[in-house]
């Protein structure tokens, strides 16, 4: 069993997975860096978190083959905390950041993920390959044509590779040869080494130097939840999203666990918090990457590059790395969703809209997914709070046919639908068609036969369903007639 649990979670794509993992590793290392500016802290201290964090996640996460690592959604968290606080509180607040997150996957938070609409899932996406592209951009400034014919080499490179191999991943065969191109060629462009300084050293055990005191912890603490939530949020988003792509399913809170874990190492072990990376996942995935061995290679292999290549790696040309990254967004994107917009209805449509631009604008994923959620929620409960009533008479006797949800949103509407003075003396409400979910649906119906009762009339309640009959029981209200 526990061979079979090997071959399955670690060996059955061992070739494969490997190179994925060398390919990824090398895409992390300029968005490693660039995070850490983004932070302002050093840039091994990106380096160093998305190597802790891809190895434990690899072993600990309940997600085989996504990448974690250190990601810009965490980072743009907390510069004011380094800016105002220091580096020190940066890692202790890491380190609380992974106790909730641990926490929220004992507690089984994991499964709110299904909670999440379509539209919302599709915006996130969307957002997402969009945030990408752009984000290359700022690499194009201030260079000449050659960047931009580096770039097309790159992806022609990648788009044609696999029709005469698919031995080794397309894009780390892309990297190899424009590299080449510009190392021999000696070509004036900029290199991973232009982004920042990366010295050839192993990541060391270090306790952060924050006093242990409350005011620290007061500090710390709306950074360590922002980040538990937001990192947490965006693991999962991804999860869900490499589910689809690779029709397996994956533990959502042993992810939660997971990504908990690597935080508090990275934490101990000089390093920023981080999360899941959607652009450096769908790497793995493109590439063929599919078990925990691809995500434990990328964390390896990037703390070999750095201790044995780093010299080698400094000379990789941004060029190169851009040209993938174009690649990841461009297939990330749902482009089958700008069809399917006349098709959707319009609130579904809307609330996909309203996540991706919120999320673009902003740059914050929590904010578009929280935004898209509650947009689907008003819409939901608009579309709930609507009740028809059906209204037949037969042998002096008035039957009203309910179809839809009572609930605290229709109480008023349904009350208001009687004819109390001008019905005649027996009345059947049939509830066959709805369904019964709260107190105020109960004390609607109770005001309802009130009102009858005053004008000396017989009501009679039928076609309940057994969940509500018990509803109604259960809060101690009188019905006449039968259920």
């Amino acid at each position: 069993m526990k061979q079979s649990k090997l071959n399955n979670g670690w060996l059955s794509n061992t070739r494969t997975d490997i190179l994925s993992g060398m390919t990824v590793a090398v895409a992390l290392i300029p968005e490693a860096i660039a995070f850490s500016i983004l932070a302002g802290v050093s840039p091994m201290v990106g380096l160093y978190a998305s190597f802790c964090i891809a190895v434990v996640t690899a072993i600990a996460g309940g997600r085989p083959g996504m990448i974690s690592a250190a990601t810009g959604a965490m980072a743009l968290l907390v510069g004011s905390l380094v800016l105002n606080h220091g580096i020190e509180y940066l890692f202790a607040a890491t380190i609380l950041c992974g106790i909730f997150q641990i926490l929220m996957g004992i507690l089984k938070l994991g499964r709110f993920i299904t909670f999440l609409p379509q539209p919302v899932m599709t915006g996130f996406v969307n957002a997402l390959a969009i945030l990408i592209f752009m984000s290359q951009l700022t690499h194009f400034s201030g260079q000449g044509p050659l960047m931009y014919i580096l770039v097309a080499l790159t992806l022609i490179i990648i788009y044609t590779a696999p029709r005469l191999t698919k031995a080794v991943p397309s894009a780390l065969i892309a990297i190899i040869i424009v590299s080449s191109l510009t190392i021999f060629l000696h070509l004036d462009v900029n290199t991973v080494g232009d982004m920042g300084h990366i010295t050839a050293s192993l990541p060391l055990f270090h306790l952060p130097q924050a006093p242990l005191t409350l005011d620290t912890l007061l500090i710390i603490l709306p950074y360590s939840l922002s980040l538990a939530v937001v990192g947490l949020l965006e693991s999962l988003m991804t999860a869900t999203l490499i589910d689809d792509i690779t029709s397996t399913g994956s533990d959502k809170n042993r992810e939660a666990k997971g990504q908990g874990l690597a935080n508090i190492v990275t934490g101990f072990f000089g390093g920023m918090a981080g999360c899941a990376m959607i652009g450096q996942s769908m790497v793995n995935m493109k590439s063929g990457g599919r078990t925990r061995l691809s995500t434990f290679v990328s964390g390896i292999f990037l703390l070999f590059l750095i201790l044995v290549l780093g010299d080698v790696v400094k000379q990789i040309p941004m060029a190169a790395l851009v040209g993938v990254m174009i690649m990841v967004s461009v297939s990330t994107f749902e482009w089958g969703s700008l069809k399917s917009l006349v098709r959707v209805p319009l609130s579904d449509a809307l609330v996909m809209l309203v996540t991706v631009i919120s999320v673009v604008a902003t740059h914050n994923l929590s904010i578009g997914v929280l935004l898209g959620v509650l947009l689907s929620a008003l819409t939901f409960a608009w579309k709930m709070a609507s009740i028809r009533m059906m209204v037949g008479t037969d042998n002096g006797t008035r039957t009203y046919t309910v179809s839809g949800q009572l609930f605290f949103g229709t109480m008023s509407h349904f009350i208001n639908e009687f004819g109390y003075e001008t019905d005649p003396d027996n009345i059947v409400i049939d509830f066959s068609h709805s369904h019964i979910w709260d107190q105020s649906a109960v004390n609607a119906i109770a005001r309802t036969m009130e009102k009858y009762e005053q004008h000396g009339k017989k009501v009679m309640i039928v076609g309940m369903n057994e969940e509500s009959s018990r509803l109604v029981s259960r809060v101690g209200l009188r019905m006449t007639g039968g259920h």
